[in-house]
């Protein structure tokens, strides 16, 4: 067997994939830059890190199934003053999901809320956390039906998982109060052990109306706020204002007052 051969397939059975791929090239780049034999190893050591990462952050944003792609660089602060920039970059660390901390993003629709819980996520992705996102509606749909069929221990379990649950658009509707304690369940379940990034567009003082239950509300919050970070937005809706801005919608104008006539 030729020495180029053996060194492929040992390369394949050590997984090194990309320096097998690109053996060729990269030994020529290693003799071009005269490297010693310890700086061209390095050199492919870091290609073969760099595909492996390149992968990883693939297989996780896929897993992660956001339903867009949006990032801390295109959101828009200065529409958004009440955002601390540096409290977003703190938390694009990462650190609050190594701690198992909760985040909540309140505010009315059109804020970004969405646009920052992507963006977070997808920043968790890339330093190597697991993250599930999804709406409030589809997770409480999927509780509901494994809950009905006996596999709500198999639910639990999944959603217990990923190291970062992002829940989207939670108090739109409100939740039966039978919903509200398989919520609760799921929160005690990642409690302390696994993040959590809500977004809502109500106060937590108005949760109990959300879930139905103020004592179910009580209980889900006594979780979620002990280990927390809570960012409230406030501000223009994003939508309504580009629509403003071309034409398409106007700023309600004051009523005509009303006047009888003698």
């Amino acid at each position: 067997m030729l020495d180029a051969d053996r060194l492929d397939q040992l390369l394949t059975r050590l997984r090194l994939t990309a320096i097998r791929d690109q053996l060729d090239h990269l030994l020529d780049e290693a003799s071009r830059s005269q490297m010693t034999l310890r700086e061209a190893l390095l050199f492919l050591a870091e290609r073969e890190v760099a595909r492996r990462d390149s992968r990883r952050i693939q297989m996780g944003m896929k897993l992660a199934r956001f339903p867009c792609v949006r990032t801390l660089e295109g959101f828009d602060y200065e529409a958004q003053p009440s955002i601390d920039p540096g409290q977003i970059r703190d938390l694009a660390t990462g650190r609050w999901i190594g701690h198992g901390q909760a985040l909540l993003l309140l505010g009315p629709p059109g804020v970004g809320k969405t646009h920052l819980a992507i963006a977070l996520g997808r920043e968790a992705v890339e330093h190597g956390y697991s993250v599930l996102f999804t709406s409030a509606a589809a997770l409480m749909a999927g509780l509901t039906k494994a809950h009905a069929e006996g596999r709500l221990e198999e639910k639990l379990v999944q959603l217990s998982k990923p190291k970062l649950l992002i829940i989207d658009e939670l108090g739109y509707l409100p939740l039966e109060p039978a919903a509200a304690h398989l919520f609760f369940q799921l929160v005690s379940r990642r409690y302390e052990r696994a993040s959590m990034l809500i977004t809502s567009n109500r106060p937590v003082g108005e949760w109990g109306q959300v879930f139905g239950d103020a004592v179910a509300a009580t209980a889900i919050l006594d979780r979620l706020l002990h280990h927390s970070q809570v960012i409230t937005i406030r501000g223009d809706s994003y939508r309504l204002r580009d629509k403003r801005r071309s034409g398409l919608l106007q700023k309600a104008a004051a009523p005509t007052p009303i006047t009888s006539e003698s």
